[in-house]
Order: C-alpha cells, then structure tokens, then sequence
C-alpha cells in the first residue's frame, strides 16, 4: 500500500500544491522561488527517502514569511495523510546529525498532538535569500499540521547555513524512522488504542 498524499491550498498570499511519498527515494520536484529553501527540502527529501514535489506561488515581493509557513503548513497536512492511520508504524523516530562544525538533534512522536521545541539561534538575518527567522516558522506550521511532537536542538554550530541544513537533514531521518513500520506492531503503538 502506497503511502502518498496531495494536497492543495490557495489564499490570497500563495498557492501551493505539495505531493509526498512517504515511500519513495528522494526523488525530487521543487520550486518555491526561494533558492535556499528549495535546497532545504531537498535535502529533507533526499535524506528521508520522500518523494517530493513542491510547487509554490507567493507574495515574495512582500517578503519569504507567507510562502515559507504556507508551505510547512501544506507539508505538514500531507504528512499526516500519507501516514494514514498509524497502524503497524514505529510513532517515535530521532537522530543527532552531523554537518561539518554542526551537530543537531531531531525528535518526533506521531502521537496526534502538537507540540514543537526548538533549541536554536542563528547570527546572520538571512541565508541567501532565506529570512532565518522562517526556521522556526516552518517546523512549527509543519508540526502542527501533522500533528505530531517534534523536537529540535542545534547542539554545536557556527554557520548558520550548516546548522539550518542539519535540522532539515535530521528531522528528514527522525520521520523516516518514525513513519516506518514495524512488523510487530499489529495495531497502534499506544497503550489507549489510538493514536
């Protein structure tokens, strides 16, 4: 059974339309304007194994926050629906990723509750193109619409670009693990018998 979603989502500040493929093999079809955030979910995708196509219209003449949380909003509903009703997936993934000078750690539970930590300060107010500030904008959209627990922490690092890369490539590996199935688990993995 394949695990795929499409979803849809226009306002007046952007139109986005995201396919995922929890299953797939880091194949990839981005464009959301912002160069380095393209690179950033690539890099999510290739690292967690997704198939991933993203196309994205903003209101970047105003600025990258709309497109940005718009599209972890859209990311985080695919997510949650391509993951389906749980049963037979692990629920709990993380990893501590290493990128050069930075080390970051990733945590998620697919308990169906929101609740975003993260633990991570940036000294340069863009990266390319890429307001800093959008980080934790975009995990929380994405947690939040997926309704999972998720972590962050950039425990080393001094460029801003290594550790924003690392959170992506560390929470790519934490889903992975976390959606994957385990053949004994029969139901959900939770003692309330729902998740």
């Amino acid at each position: 059974m394949s695990r795929i979603a499409t979803i849809k989502r226009a306002t007046k500040e952007t139109d986005i339309e995201i396919t995922l493929n929890l299953d797939g093999s880091g194949q990839v079809e981005i464009e959301t304007g912002i160069g380095f955030f393209d690179h950033m979910l690539e890099g999510f995708a290739r690292h967690g194994l997704f198939d991933l196509k993203v196309k994205v219209k903003g209101d970047l003449n105003v600025d990258g926050h709309h497109t940005v949380e718009d599209t972890g909003i859209v990311l985080g509903k695919a997510i949650a629906e391509a993951i389906g009703d749980k049963k037979g997936i692990r629920r709990y993934g993380s990893m501590i990723l290493p990128m050069d000078e930075s080390l970051v750690m990733s945590a998620v539970d697919l308990c169906g509750r929101p609740y975003f930590v993260m633990d991570a300060d940036f000294t340069a107010p863009m990266v390319g193109d890429f307001d800093t500030q959008l980080v934790r904008e975009f995990f929380y959209a994405v947690s939040c619409n997926a309704a999972m627990n998720l972590h962050l922490r950039v425990i080393t690092g001094i460029n801003d670009h290594h550790k924003i890369e690392a959170m992506f490539k560390a929470f790519a590996k934490a889903l992975d693990e976390a959606s994957s199935y385990d053949p004994r688990i029969k139901d959900v993995l939770s003692t309330k018998g729902a998740l």
